[in-house]
């Protein structure tokens, strides 16, 4: 039950940030997001959000959505501890892994609800 709860709170932050990413991340240029320290802070603060959330979903969650790009985020989040050379993976990660990731999330929402529900446990 630990690991449902977990999960879908983990979920719920993940669908958060994805849609945060979108917003800031709307009709942006990858100049833009290479030349705004505000911009690109903010952004890279979800990411992070999105990539230790995803890094930390039990074993279950990760096995029953195979298509949120987990070796993508994986890599963004060494980029984002500064373990690997960004050469284009944050942006990657904005215009691309964040938008897939909250399509997919949609997707899961609709054909496996039991992943995002809060249940309640019994006294």
């Amino acid at each position: 039950m630990a690991d449902t709860l977990f999960g879908a709170a983990s979920l719920a932050i993940l669908e958060e940030a994805c849609s945060d990413v979108l917003i800031l991340g709307e009709g942006l240029a990858r100049e833009d997001f290479e030349r705004s320290r505000l911009t690109r802070s903010a952004l890279c603060g979800r990411l992070k959000i999105i990539a230790d959330c995803l890094h930390g979903l039990p074993a279950e969650a990760r096995s029953r959505m195979p298509e949120l790009g987990w070796d993508g985020w994986d890599v963004t989040r060494r980029v984002l501890e500064g373990a690997a050379d960004q050469d284009g993976t944050l942006w990657f990660a904005v215009s691309s892994l964040a938008p897939a990731t909250l399509m997919w999330l949609r997707v899961y929402r609709e054909e496996q609800p039991a992943l995002f529900a809060f249940t309640a446990c019994a006294d």
